[in-house]
């Protein structure tokens, strides 16, 4: 008999036999709530999921030969196309702060997500145009002369459309990437504990569908650019986009949603100005006497009331009873703990900032290493240079495999943590292999400098006798590294933002990886310029044969140790949120204890009349 109330209860039942509503405030569409038996869970992840991997085939079809494109089409020297890169790459990665914005505060994540698509097919369609009509692509020389040795230079016009279709790309994906993720993880109830368990396992899994589209992007696109073309080079990438979307469409009945809470951003701003206009009002020794809400009108609104905690007290200031009641002057203790949850994040969000940085020379100064080496692999086929981040890839898909499998249940015997480790450690560990990879890389390019003077080689397009894959430690390394870093940071981001700030909380993922791409971009210029005074050949040039990117990787290393133990410092002091289902559950249960309390009061009034 408990065997079948539970198969029950899995499939979405209650154990009287009605069907169970999603505990965590999800809705459809039309802002009725869902049955837990027939919405959410793996069944609506598997077209979020297959989404993802079809858009990261797309993203990364154009993104990890970007560099190459830009050099040989569009003569950029080493420092600019780097740059170029690094700047796009920013900005798809920055953009998503406002898509979350938009979907917290207005549309929800859903219509956020529908109208960006949009606009990201949109941008991959004229990328594709501007690279295969004769008017709008770069001008080409006879057959016979090499790219690298062509003179004729893209117009004004043609330059100014393939940026332009490079920008609406990255403004369309500012509206994707912070809410397909998130709105992955919104399939789980919090309140049921298979899906709760099941929701631990998301991200792995989440990150490895990304993975696998790259894997192909990495692999089969990038040999058809470098082989046969850019116009079916991006036109596959763009058809997959398309197919993408539809796979999403597809999934539309199964998905719970969210409503929008609120601009999480004029919450936030309020407490900090009420904050600041309340400077000089005592906080109350209790945090009874502070200002909050009642049950009911959390409940009537459909928001979870957060307990008061004693960090940042600073903050509790918002919440005084002092002054007017404007939510200016006076917030609630639950606004003023969601204000804490994200400030107190970005300690841990700044030291993230060098590793994307670190991350970034993957797509750039990894690939322009290898167009200087021996790309043969047998008589007949040459290794697209960009090819060799398949090898992150794969590194990844069985980095994350081997840990969720077979990491996570080992060391949760001796933890009793359900994720084994946490996630701070987790991020911990990623950022220590990064640093092992930019000393190895450093030594790489000692040896590949080394047997350049060796045979004499000086000159730009000429190819040093070293095989490619003497760079495959550098990029398979990165990819194990990517499996401790990249998921610890989604998860941690999104698991520690407040209910309402999900979306806020995934933004600050994605900025993390741009803001880490435009310093890495500004490392680079400082780097190049300031190595140049004085008459010094300068350690990054156009002809990476006669340049010392050893030096640069080696400063790298060394920023990305000093920033380790910045890292070390804010990790050992940040407080991890309270268990908020455990809290919300209590807070249900007052609820109705309160409500039963009423009613027998109301029934004992009917008996005993005054």
């Amino acid at each position: 008999m408990a065997k079948v109330e539970e198969e029950e209860e899995e499939k979405g039942y209650s154990a009287d036999g009605r069907d169970d509503y999603a505990e965590d405030g999800s809705v459809d569409l039309k802002g009725r709530p869902v049955l837990r038996s027939n919405t959410g869970r793996w069944k609506a992840c598997s077209f979020i999921v297959g989404y993802e991997v079809f858009e990261r085939m797309a993203y990364y079809g154009i993104a990890s030969n970007l560099v190459l494109y830009l050099t040989k089409k569009l003569h950029e020297g080493t420092v600019k196309s780097a740059n170029n890169v690094n700047n796009w790459v920013g900005t798809v990665w920055m953009t998503p702060v406002l898509g979350a914005y938009i979907a917290d505060a207005y549309l929800g994540r859903y219509w956020t997500f529908v109208i960006a698509s949009a606009i990201y097919l949109t941008g991959m369609s004229l990328l594709t145009l501007a690279v295969s009509v004769p008017a709008l692509r770069p001008p080409s020389c006879s057959h016979g002369i090499k790219e690298e040795n062509c003179h004729k230079r893209a117009s004004d016009l043609q330059e100014g459309i393939f940026y332009c279709a490079l920008y609406i790309i990255a403004l369309g994906t500012g509206g994707t990437k912070p809410n397909i993720s998130t709105m992955g993880a919104d399939q789980f109830d919090d309140f049921e504990p298979k899906e709760r368990v099941q929701k631990l396992s998301f991200f792995n899994w989440w990150m490895f569908s990304i993975f696998f589209g790259t894997l192909f992007s990495n692999t089969f696109l990038i040999y058809i650019q470098d082989n046969v073309g850019w116009s079916l080079g991006y036109g596959l990438p763009t058809l997959g986009l398309l197919v993408s979307i539809l796979v999403f469409l597809l999934g539309t009945p199964f998905y719970r949603h969210k409503l929008p809470l609120g601009s999480p951003f004029t919450r936030i701003l309020q407490v900090l100005v009420a904050v600041a206009r309340k400077w000089n009002v005592p906080v109350p020794s209790d945090p009874k006497e502070l200002h909050e809400l009642s049950l009911e009108e959390y409940a009537k609104s459909k928001k979870f009331r957060i307990d008061y905690t004693p960090s940042l007290r600073l903050l509790d200031k918002a919440a005084v009873k002092s002054g007017p009641n404007s939510p200016w002057m006076l917030c609630p203790v639950t606004q003023v703990e969601e204000t804490k949850q994200m400030v107190k994040m970005i300690p841990i969000l700044i030291a993230t900032f060098i590793p994307s940085t670190l991350l970034a020379q993957v797509g750039t100064l990894f690939v322009k290493q290898g167009t200087t080496l021996d790309r043969r692999m047998g008589p007949h086929f040459k290794i697209p240079p960009a090819c060799l981040t398949a090898f992150v890839t794969i590194f990844m898909l069985i980095s994350i495999a081997i840990y969720d499998r077979y990491f996570v249940p080992t060391v949760r015997r001796y933890t009793k943590n359900p994720r084994g480790i946490t996630l701070l450690q987790r991020l911990g560990i990623g950022l220590m292999l990064q640093i092992i990879i930019m000393t190895i890389a450093c030594f790489a390019e000692r040896k590949r400098l080394g047997v350049a003077r060796e045979h004499q080689i000086f000159d730009k397009n000429d190819t040093v006798p070293l095989s490619i894959f003497i760079l495959l430690p550098q990029f398979a390394l990165m990819g194990v590294a990517d499996a401790f870093v990249e998921v610890a940071k989604l998860e941690f981001f999104y698991d520690q933002a407040p209910e309402g700030m999900k979306s806020l909380g995934t933004s600050y993922f994605t900025s993390s990886i741009g803001i880490g791409h435009f310093l890495g971009s500004f490392i680079l210029t400082t780097v190049s310029d300031m190595t140049r005074r004085k008459g010094h050949r300068g350690w990054i040039l156009d002809n990476l044969n006669i340049s010392h990117l050893d030096y640069y990787y080696a400063f790298l290393a060394a920023l990305g140790f000093i920033n380790f133990l910045f890292y070390l410092g804010v990790a050992k002091f940040f407080v991890y949120n309270a268990d908020v289902t455990e809290s919300e559950r209590n807070l249900q249960e007052a609820m109705e204890t309160s409500v039963k309390r009423a009613a027998s009061e109301g029934e004992a009034l009917k008996i005993c009349p005054s």
